[in-house]
Protein backbone atom coordinates (compact mmCIF):
# COMPACT_ATOMS: atom_id res chain seq x y z
CA UNK A 1 0.00 0.00 0.00
CA UNK A 2 1.24 3.29 -0.77
CA UNK A 3 1.38 6.52 1.45
CA UNK A 4 2.00 10.52 1.03
CA UNK A 5 5.40 11.36 2.45
CA UNK A 6 7.69 14.98 1.99
CA UNK A 7 10.80 13.92 1.21
CA UNK A 8 14.15 15.66 1.39
CA UNK A 9 16.65 14.96 -0.68
CA UNK A 10 19.48 16.54 -2.74
CA UNK A 11 19.94 17.01 -6.42
CA UNK A 12 22.91 18.50 -8.33
CA UNK A 13 24.57 19.84 -4.67
CA UNK A 14 21.14 21.86 -3.61
CA UNK A 15 18.23 20.58 -1.45
CA UNK A 16 14.69 20.03 -2.91
CA UNK A 17 12.03 18.83 -0.93
CA UNK A 18 8.74 17.46 -2.68
CA UNK A 19 5.42 15.51 -1.78
CA UNK A 20 5.91 11.97 -3.31
CA UNK A 21 4.20 8.35 -3.05
CA UNK A 22 5.78 5.82 -0.97
CA UNK A 23 5.83 2.37 0.30
CA UNK A 24 6.02 0.78 3.64
CA UNK A 25 8.80 -1.14 2.11
CA UNK A 26 10.98 2.02 1.55
CA UNK A 27 10.69 3.03 5.14
CA UNK A 28 13.77 2.60 7.51
CA UNK A 29 14.20 -0.41 9.83
CA UNK A 30 12.10 -0.60 13.26
CA UNK A 31 9.75 -2.04 15.14
CA UNK A 32 6.57 0.09 15.54
CA UNK A 33 4.75 1.24 12.47
CA UNK A 34 2.53 3.95 13.03
CA UNK A 35 -0.43 5.59 11.12
CA UNK A 36 0.49 9.25 11.92
CA UNK A 37 -2.28 11.62 12.40
CA UNK A 38 -0.55 14.82 13.29
CA UNK A 39 2.91 16.54 12.92
CA UNK A 40 4.18 19.95 14.04
CA UNK A 41 6.54 21.93 12.05
CA UNK A 42 9.88 23.38 14.54
CA UNK A 43 12.49 26.19 13.10
CA UNK A 44 14.54 22.50 12.74
CA UNK A 45 12.20 21.33 10.30
CA UNK A 46 12.49 24.66 8.25
CA UNK A 47 16.25 24.73 8.48
CA UNK A 48 15.98 21.12 7.16
CA UNK A 49 13.39 21.29 4.00
CA UNK A 50 14.86 24.42 2.51
CA UNK A 51 18.60 23.29 3.44
CA UNK A 52 19.06 26.74 5.09
CA UNK A 53 20.75 24.50 7.05
CA UNK A 54 22.64 21.47 7.04
CA UNK A 55 20.25 19.34 9.52
CA UNK A 56 19.71 16.31 7.50
CA UNK A 57 22.51 13.80 7.98
CA UNK A 58 21.55 11.52 5.07
CA UNK A 59 19.55 11.71 1.30
CA UNK A 60 16.88 11.50 0.67
CA UNK A 61 14.63 11.42 4.09
CA UNK A 62 11.24 11.98 5.12
CA UNK A 63 11.39 15.12 7.21
CA UNK A 64 9.57 15.91 10.04
CA UNK A 65 11.06 15.81 13.63
CA UNK A 66 7.47 15.11 15.59
CA UNK A 67 4.64 13.04 14.99
CA UNK A 68 1.44 11.63 16.89
CA UNK A 69 -0.61 8.64 15.64
CA UNK A 70 -1.88 4.67 16.24
CA UNK A 71 0.50 1.75 15.98
CA UNK A 72 -1.02 -0.36 13.35
CA UNK A 73 1.93 -3.14 13.37
CA UNK A 74 4.69 -3.42 16.33
CA UNK A 75 7.00 -6.31 16.66
CA UNK A 76 7.69 -4.77 20.47
CA UNK A 77 5.97 -6.27 23.58
CA UNK A 78 5.55 -2.77 24.95
CA UNK A 79 2.84 -1.23 22.07
CA UNK A 80 0.48 -2.80 20.75
CA UNK A 81 -1.64 -2.49 17.59
CA UNK A 82 -4.48 0.45 18.40
CA UNK A 83 -1.78 2.30 20.98
CA UNK A 84 -1.98 6.21 20.37
CA UNK A 85 1.76 6.94 20.38
CA UNK A 86 3.96 9.92 19.96
CA UNK A 87 7.99 10.46 19.16
CA UNK A 88 9.94 13.10 18.81
CA UNK A 89 13.60 14.16 18.12
CA UNK A 90 16.73 11.11 18.07
CA UNK A 91 17.27 10.59 14.24
CA UNK A 92 13.50 11.17 13.09
CA UNK A 93 13.40 13.60 10.18
CA UNK A 94 16.58 14.04 9.94
CA UNK A 95 18.97 10.73 9.60
CA UNK A 96 15.51 8.51 10.01
CA UNK A 97 12.35 8.65 7.99
CA UNK A 98 10.09 11.13 9.63
CA UNK A 99 6.48 12.15 10.70
CA UNK A 100 5.94 14.38 7.36
CA UNK A 101 4.41 11.06 6.35
CA UNK A 102 1.16 8.80 6.47
CA UNK A 103 2.59 6.38 7.90
CA UNK A 104 6.12 5.97 10.10
CA UNK A 105 8.23 3.15 10.89
CA UNK A 106 10.37 3.46 14.09
CA UNK A 107 12.47 1.88 16.89
CA UNK A 108 10.67 1.21 20.04
CA UNK A 109 12.92 2.63 22.12
CA UNK A 110 12.22 6.10 20.44
CA UNK A 111 8.27 5.93 20.91
CA UNK A 112 6.39 6.76 23.87
CA UNK A 113 2.70 6.21 25.10
CA UNK A 114 0.29 8.61 24.76
CA UNK A 115 -0.02 10.27 28.57
CA UNK A 116 -3.38 10.06 29.98
CA UNK A 117 -5.78 13.46 29.46
CA UNK A 118 -3.60 14.57 26.49
CA UNK A 119 -5.03 13.94 22.34
CA UNK A 120 -3.17 13.13 19.80
CA UNK A 121 -3.38 17.01 18.55
CA UNK A 122 -2.43 18.23 21.49
CA UNK A 123 0.95 16.18 21.93
CA UNK A 124 1.50 17.77 18.25
CA UNK A 125 0.90 21.32 19.83
CA UNK A 126 3.79 20.85 22.32
CA UNK A 127 5.90 18.28 19.76
CA UNK A 128 9.51 19.44 20.31
CA UNK A 129 9.45 23.03 21.41
CA UNK A 130 6.71 22.17 24.35
CA UNK A 131 8.78 19.24 25.34
CA UNK A 132 12.38 21.28 24.97
CA UNK A 133 10.17 24.04 27.25
CA UNK A 134 9.15 21.32 29.74
CA UNK A 135 12.60 20.03 30.11
CA UNK A 136 13.99 23.10 30.73
CA UNK A 137 11.38 23.65 33.35
CA UNK A 138 12.09 20.11 35.25
CA UNK A 139 15.83 21.04 34.97
CA UNK A 140 15.58 24.56 35.91
CA UNK A 141 13.63 23.34 39.48
CA UNK A 142 16.09 19.92 39.79
CA UNK A 143 18.58 22.64 40.00
CA UNK A 144 16.55 24.36 42.52
CA UNK A 145 14.46 27.56 41.30
CA UNK A 146 11.19 27.58 43.03
CA UNK A 147 8.48 30.58 42.36
CA UNK A 148 9.61 32.24 45.76
CA UNK A 149 12.98 32.97 44.50
CA UNK A 150 12.29 35.54 41.92
CA UNK A 151 11.30 36.29 37.98
CA UNK A 152 11.85 34.39 35.16
CA UNK A 153 12.54 35.87 32.08
CA UNK A 154 11.85 33.87 28.77
CA UNK A 155 13.57 35.25 25.37
CA UNK A 156 12.00 34.21 22.16
CA UNK A 157 9.10 34.47 23.50
CA UNK A 158 6.30 34.21 20.94
CA UNK A 159 8.06 31.06 19.62
CA UNK A 160 7.00 27.78 19.94
CA UNK A 161 9.37 27.17 22.95
CA UNK A 162 9.18 30.62 24.31
CA UNK A 163 5.38 30.46 24.27
CA UNK A 164 4.93 27.35 26.03
CA UNK A 165 7.54 28.15 28.14
CA UNK A 166 5.55 31.29 29.62
CA UNK A 167 2.12 29.42 29.94
CA UNK A 168 3.95 26.59 31.59
CA UNK A 169 6.06 28.54 34.35
CA UNK A 170 3.04 30.65 34.93
CA UNK A 171 0.82 28.04 35.61
CA UNK A 172 3.37 26.63 38.31
CA UNK A 173 3.31 29.64 39.94
CA UNK A 174 6.41 32.00 38.30
CA UNK A 175 6.78 35.42 37.74
CA UNK A 176 7.29 35.52 34.24
CA UNK A 177 8.62 37.98 31.84
CA UNK A 178 8.54 37.78 28.09
CA UNK A 179 11.85 39.26 26.28
CA UNK A 180 10.59 39.56 22.67
CA UNK A 181 11.31 41.59 19.56
CA UNK A 182 7.71 42.23 18.70
CA UNK A 183 6.14 44.84 20.34
CA UNK A 184 2.45 44.23 18.80
CA UNK A 185 2.65 40.56 20.58
CA UNK A 186 2.30 42.20 24.04
CA UNK A 187 -1.20 41.14 24.53
CA UNK A 188 -0.79 38.03 22.89
CA UNK A 189 2.23 37.07 25.79
CA UNK A 190 0.34 38.71 28.74
CA UNK A 191 -2.39 35.81 27.47
CA UNK A 192 -0.14 33.23 28.34
CA UNK A 193 0.38 34.45 31.72
CA UNK A 194 3.92 36.74 31.13
CA UNK A 195 3.60 39.69 33.81
CA UNK A 196 5.46 41.71 32.04
CA UNK A 197 6.59 41.91 28.46
CA UNK A 198 10.39 43.28 27.96
CA UNK A 199 11.53 44.69 24.09
CA UNK A 200 14.54 43.42 22.88
CA UNK A 201 15.18 46.81 21.22
CA UNK A 202 15.20 48.26 25.28
CA UNK A 203 18.55 46.52 25.96
CA UNK A 204 22.07 47.64 25.18
CA UNK A 205 23.86 45.09 23.68
CA UNK A 206 26.58 46.52 22.54
CA UNK A 207 27.38 47.52 26.18
CA UNK A 208 27.27 44.06 27.89
CA UNK A 209 28.85 44.64 31.63
CA UNK A 210 30.64 41.69 33.28
CA UNK A 211 28.02 41.59 36.44
CA UNK A 212 25.11 44.58 35.31
CA UNK A 213 22.58 44.59 38.28
CA UNK A 214 20.74 41.31 39.69
CA UNK A 215 17.55 40.84 37.92
CA UNK A 216 16.30 37.14 37.34
CA UNK A 217 16.55 33.48 39.24
CA UNK A 218 15.80 31.98 36.73
CA UNK A 219 15.85 32.72 32.74
CA UNK A 220 15.05 30.21 29.48
CA UNK A 221 17.46 31.75 26.12
CA UNK A 222 16.21 30.59 22.52
CA UNK A 223 18.22 32.99 20.90
CA UNK A 224 22.11 32.21 22.15
CA UNK A 225 24.47 34.72 21.72
CA UNK A 226 24.52 38.74 23.25
CA UNK A 227 21.10 38.21 24.63
CA UNK A 228 22.28 35.11 26.27
CA UNK A 229 25.31 37.25 27.76
CA UNK A 230 23.08 39.84 28.96
CA UNK A 231 20.87 37.30 30.93
CA UNK A 232 24.04 36.04 32.29
CA UNK A 233 25.40 39.17 33.44
CA UNK A 234 21.97 39.77 35.20
CA UNK A 235 21.21 36.92 37.18
CA UNK A 236 20.65 36.60 40.27
CA UNK A 237 22.72 34.57 43.05
CA UNK A 238 22.55 31.09 42.54
CA UNK A 239 20.36 31.82 39.66
CA UNK A 240 19.50 28.84 36.92
CA UNK A 241 20.13 29.93 33.11
CA UNK A 242 18.67 27.37 30.49
CA UNK A 243 20.38 27.55 27.39
CA UNK A 244 17.73 25.73 24.39
CA UNK A 245 18.10 27.68 21.41
CA UNK A 246 20.37 29.37 18.33
CA UNK A 247 18.06 31.36 16.87
CA UNK A 248 19.87 34.60 16.96
CA UNK A 249 23.70 33.24 17.18
CA UNK A 250 25.62 30.19 18.12
CA UNK A 251 28.32 32.04 19.56
CA UNK A 252 28.50 33.08 23.25
CA UNK A 253 30.49 35.92 24.21
CA UNK A 254 30.54 36.40 28.24
CA UNK A 255 32.82 36.53 31.59
CA UNK A 256 33.14 33.82 34.37
CA UNK A 257 32.12 36.30 36.57
CA UNK A 258 28.37 35.46 36.91
CA UNK A 259 29.81 32.21 37.58
CA UNK A 260 31.87 32.51 40.12
CA UNK A 261 31.07 35.23 41.92
CA UNK A 262 27.14 35.14 41.98
CA UNK A 263 27.18 30.85 41.65
CA UNK A 264 25.30 31.13 38.21
CA UNK A 265 24.56 27.63 36.84
CA UNK A 266 23.89 27.20 32.70
CA UNK A 267 21.74 24.36 31.81
CA UNK A 268 22.39 23.25 28.34
CA UNK A 269 19.10 21.42 27.59
CA UNK A 270 19.14 18.67 25.26
CA UNK A 271 16.12 17.23 23.58
CA UNK A 272 17.28 15.11 21.17
CA UNK A 273 19.48 12.67 23.43
CA UNK A 274 17.36 13.21 26.68
CA UNK A 275 16.83 9.65 28.19
CA UNK A 276 14.00 8.24 27.87
CA UNK A 277 13.03 7.85 31.45
CA UNK A 278 13.49 11.76 32.10
CA UNK A 279 11.39 12.10 28.66
CA UNK A 280 8.31 10.07 29.34
CA UNK A 281 8.58 11.97 33.30
CA UNK A 282 8.39 15.32 31.14
CA UNK A 283 5.57 14.31 28.77
CA UNK A 284 3.62 13.53 32.14
CA UNK A 285 4.08 17.05 33.96
CA UNK A 286 3.34 18.31 30.68
CA UNK A 287 0.34 16.38 30.53
CA UNK A 288 -0.59 17.68 34.35
CA UNK A 289 0.72 20.45 36.47
CA UNK A 290 2.38 22.09 33.38
CA UNK A 291 -0.17 21.74 30.96
CA UNK A 292 -0.99 25.11 30.08
CA UNK A 293 -4.96 26.34 29.91
CA UNK A 294 -5.10 27.38 25.98
CA UNK A 295 -2.89 25.13 24.23
CA UNK A 296 -5.43 26.10 20.93
CA UNK A 297 -4.60 29.62 21.54
CA UNK A 298 -1.09 28.86 20.88
CA UNK A 299 -1.86 26.62 17.37
CA UNK A 300 -2.33 27.33 14.07
CA UNK A 301 -3.03 24.34 12.34
CA UNK A 302 -2.80 23.33 8.36
CA UNK A 303 -3.57 20.69 6.05
CA UNK A 304 -0.72 18.39 5.04
CA UNK A 305 -0.77 19.74 1.58
CA UNK A 306 -0.24 23.14 2.50
CA UNK A 307 3.23 22.12 4.61
CA UNK A 308 5.81 23.41 2.54
CA UNK A 309 4.19 27.19 2.50
CA UNK A 310 4.87 27.56 6.54
CA UNK A 311 8.65 27.22 5.81
CA UNK A 312 9.34 30.57 5.04
CA UNK A 313 7.55 31.60 7.53
CA UNK A 314 9.71 29.98 10.35
CA UNK A 315 13.15 31.21 8.60
CA UNK A 316 12.11 34.69 8.78
CA UNK A 317 10.60 34.33 12.38
CA UNK A 318 7.41 35.20 11.20
CA UNK A 319 6.08 32.32 13.43
CA UNK A 320 3.99 32.87 16.71
CA UNK A 321 3.15 30.45 18.50
CA UNK A 322 3.46 26.60 17.13
CA UNK A 323 2.19 24.89 13.63
CA UNK A 324 0.25 21.56 13.89
CA UNK A 325 0.10 19.50 10.37
CA UNK A 326 -2.88 17.70 9.80
CA UNK A 327 -1.66 14.22 8.19
CA UNK A 328 -4.84 12.15 8.55
CA UNK A 329 -6.27 13.93 11.92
Amino acid sequence: MSFKAYLINQEDGKVVSRFTEMSEEQLDPGQVTIRVAYSSVNYKDALAATGAGKIIRRFPCIGGIDLAGTVSASSDPRFAVGDAVLATSYDIGVAHHGGFAEVARLPADWVLKLPAGMSLKEAMIFGTAGFTAGLAVVRMEANGLKPGNGPVIVSGATGGVGSIAIEALAKLGYHVVALTGKEAQTDFLKSLGAKEVMLRQSLDLAKIKPLDKSLWAGAVDNLGGDVLAWMASTMQIGGTLASIGLAASHTLNTTVMPFILRGVSLLGVDSVNCPMPQRAAVWQRLASDMRPEHLERLTRSIAFDQLPSVFDDFIKSRITGRVVVEIAG
